[in-house]
């Protein structure tokens, strides 16, 4: 039952990665903006989520109101910002989105204050569930365990099976062509990258009642979610869907198992010590291993995603080939 329970969390975890990665790989991989306020819109999303549930009384309305504030912030930050930064160097992609980090944590603290903000576990499912034999599991994650689940098939289908998926890989092979065609990339893109913030805020939410809703809590989750993006392959949604479960049930079994085979080596202390923080560093551990494989990740640009090139960098091979009459 113990090992059903470990697998479960792992579960829950991976699939709130899966979340936070998702969006992150389809505007890296999609739009080709290195963003790293990505975590900052997580953090927003659990502030806005938990503040809105104080006032309204209901844990549903905060939800959606968090979700549709985090859909406006996500398109207003991409057609005030973002939209600028795409046919700059990655270096300035980076120095950029990192300035806007520094403005949302202090503006969070501004508004909300240094001291975390309080958001329970909704009372109705602050219970556990009886699954079978001995195991009851928390009702509470369970439920983000489907709605992620429910999340990740929806997401498959819109971008392997949709006129809209199909718009998102033509407009990252070859933007100019599906302009020519009559589709409006910049409000594809601005869709996208709204859809990309209301999946981060979505995760900030659902963890909110399970960690500290405080200011900086999406630096720590941006980095295990740029490592998911790697380890799948940019681009990729399958691919960050596996790797954000391998990632978090590496992390779950070590800081299971480690401190206590550590135990027999070494004292009590220094095992209980070393256990976690060996479990910190196997997702780069992993990642590292992946990359000397596979460079490219386990699944690059399985959705068609390859990083946009900007007019003044086209290569020959962007022209489109006269077709035979």
């Amino acid at each position: 039952m113990l090992w059903i329970e470990h697998l479960l969390n792992a579960l829950q975890l991976g699939l709130m990665l899966f979340l936070i990665a998702a969006g992150l790989t389809l505007v890296f991989g999609v739009m080709g903006l290195v963003n790293l306020a990505h975590g900052s819109l997580y953090m927003l999303g659990a502030f806005l989520t938990a503040t809105l549930t104080q006032r309204s009384g209901s844990a549903v309305l905060g939800l959606l109101g968090g979700l549709l504030a985090m859909a406006l912030i996500g398109a207003l930050l991409e057609f005030g910002l973002m939209r600028r930064l795409y046919p700059l160097d990655p270096l300035d992609q980076v120095l950029a989105t990192f300035a806007l980090i520094l403005i949302l944590n202090g503006s969070t603290r501004l508004l909300w204050g240094a001291l975390p903000v309080s958001h329970n576990v909704p009372e109705a499912l602050a219970g556990s569930v009886h699954l079978f034999a001995d195991l009851h599991y928390s009702a509470y994650r369970l439920l983000i365990i489907g709605t992620g689940l429910a999340v990740a098939l929806l997401l498959y289908w819109i971008v392997g099976h949709t006129r809209l998926g199909m718009w998102v890989r033509a407009g990252a092979s070859n933007r100019e062509m599906v302009q020519v065609m009559g589709v409006h990339v910049k409000a594809l893109f601005t869709a996208i990258f709204a859809f990309g913030a209301v999946l981060s805020g979505l995760a900030g939410a659902a963890m909110g009642p399970l960690t500290s809703v405080q200011v900086g809590m999406g630096e720590e989750v941006l980095i295990l979610a740029f490592i998911v993006v790697v380890v799948g392959g940019i681009g990729s949604i399958r691919g960050a869907f596996l790797a954000a479960l391998l990632i978090a049930t590496l992390d779950t079994l070590c800081r299971a198992l480690l401190p206590g085979l550590l135990g027999r080596l070494l004292p009590a202390h220094t095992a209980s010590e070393l256990g976690p923080a060996f479990a910190s560093i196997s997702a780069y551990v992993l990642m590292a291993g992946v990359l000397m494989v596979r460079p490219a990740g386990l699944f690059a640009q399985d959705t068609g995603g390859a990083r946009r090139r900007s007019p003044a960098r086209a290569t020959p091979a962007d022209t489109p080939r006269e077709l035979p009459t």
